[in-house]
């Protein structure tokens, strides 16, 4: 009779059973490494592969933390380790404790030839990126239809601005004739005359499933794309020759989005903070250019004849005026000395003398000074008039001693 088991004892049997296998606990597995990931527990998840199977593999950090590398997709290798079955999924894995190189993987090293090679004709030249537009008509975007990229591209675009245009051309992003559609896509979107920037990209995955995404073809078609081209292939671990080839690299399509579309709101705000801005800046230069009129205005009417005649005018009556305050002020200094000179001559004069007793006589018109001139007819000034006399005597003496009284 068959058993009836549930899941868990099922998968908890299938454990034990391997688990007591001598051979599947001690070996030594050969492959190439590819999807190798390392989470922040410090385990490494990866797969192992050979020409035609794969096999899911982990090695947890008390073992990892023994190796002097840390390993790489491609990297062919040779890991120490048992099979065992992880229940809660019901799949099987091999858990290794130690891992050794063994070569690099031949994808991997075809990988890095091509590279170096196109890095030398300058298809990876940091210098040539171009800026991405601030505000595109509209954005291409080269993959698949049906994928979770165009997915998020069209979530984050209509958050941040709903009017924006996305154009999609889908392509194969994985598999045999890829490469040669991808390159087909973005050489034909870039010929839309309203797609101002592509972006080109698929989810993540192994080595083998971007590989796409590194040929040849499709690199220099992102190369010779005329608008600028943002790559957004895998997740932030990965990166592919169209993420070195492309004008900007994207961690994820999301990001893509959001590189590509401004912000509405943001962009509005800029705007009218730029108008608030040249508002200012115009009142400000028209109140410069009016203050600057009104000054070239009034040294123009300055400049006129006619004010140059009034302040000419205005000059000459000023220096009249100071001209006939100064006359005036000579007129009266010059009166005020010739008034102080006639009293002076008034006083040295024989007006005084005369009208203190004294007389002028005159012999003829001859002034008689001592009694030697003295003639027989003289003539005295008086101060009120003359009178003529006769001499009866002379006689010289002292005119003020005692005897003059007795003539």
């Amino acid at each position: 009779m068959a058993w009836t088991l549930t899941v868990s004892e099922l998968n908890d049997y299938v454990r034990r059973a391997l688990a007591s296998d001598p051979s599947l606990r001690f070996l030594s597995l050969r492959g190439e490494i590819s999807d190798f990931k390392s989470y922040s527990s410090g385990h490494w998840y990866f797969t192992l592969k050979d020409e035609s199977c794969t096999i899911q593999c982990v090695c947890f950090r008390q073992y990892n933390a023994r190796l002097s590398f840390r390993p790489e997709n491609g990297m062919k290798v040779i890991l120490t380790g048992g099979v065992g079955l992880y229940a809660e999924r019901g799949s099987y894995q091999f858990y290794a404790e130690s891992v050794t190189r063994d070569g690099v993987g031949d994808l991997f090293l075809k990988l890095e030839q091509l590279k170096n090679r196109l890095m030398k004709e300058g298809l990876f030249d940091v210098t040539k990126k171009r800026p991405l537009p601030l505000l595109p008509r509209a954005i291409g975007v080269v993959t698949s239809r049906s994928g979770a990229v165009i997915h998020d591209i069209l979530t984050v675009t209509r958050r941040r601005y709903p009017a924006m245009q996305i154009i999609l051309r889908p392509a194969q992003v994985q598999g045999e004739g890829a490469a040669e559609d991808i390159a087909a896509g973005i050489a034909e979107i870039a010929l839309l005359p309203q797609v101002d920037v592509v972006i080109v990209g698929r989810g993540g995955g192994s080595l083998e499933d971007l590989w796409a995404f590194n040929e040849e073809i499709v690199v220099r078609a992102i190369a010779a794309c005329p608008v600028p081209v943002v790559s957004a292939v895998g997740h932030e671990v990965d990166v592919t020759l169209s993420d070195l080839a492309a004008d900007v690299r994207a961690a994820t399509p999301s990001v893509a989005a959001e590189v590509c579309v401004p912000e509405r709101d943001a962009l509005e705000a800029a705007v009218e903070k730029m108008r608030r801005g040249l508002e200012k800046a115009g009142k400000s230069q028209l109140l410069s250019l009016t203050s600057r009129v009104a000054y070239l205005e009034k040294r123009l009417a300055s400049c006129h004849p006619a004010a140059q005649l009034q302040r000419m005018q205005a000059r000459s009556g000023l220096l009249s005026q100071r001209l006939s305050s100064a006359a005036e002020r000579s007129m009266t200094a010059r009166r005020s000395q010739l008034t102080l000179l006639q009293n002076k001559l008034n006083a040295l004069g024989p007006r005084q003398a005369l009208s203190r007793g004294y007389a002028v006589v005159l012999s003829g018109k001859t002034a008689v000074t001592s009694v030697e001139r003295a003639s027989e007819d003289m003539t005295l000034i008086l101060q009120d008039g003359r009178v003529r006399v006769r001499t009866l005597e002379k006689r010289k003496e002292d005119p003020f001693g005692e005897e003059a009284g007795n003539l």
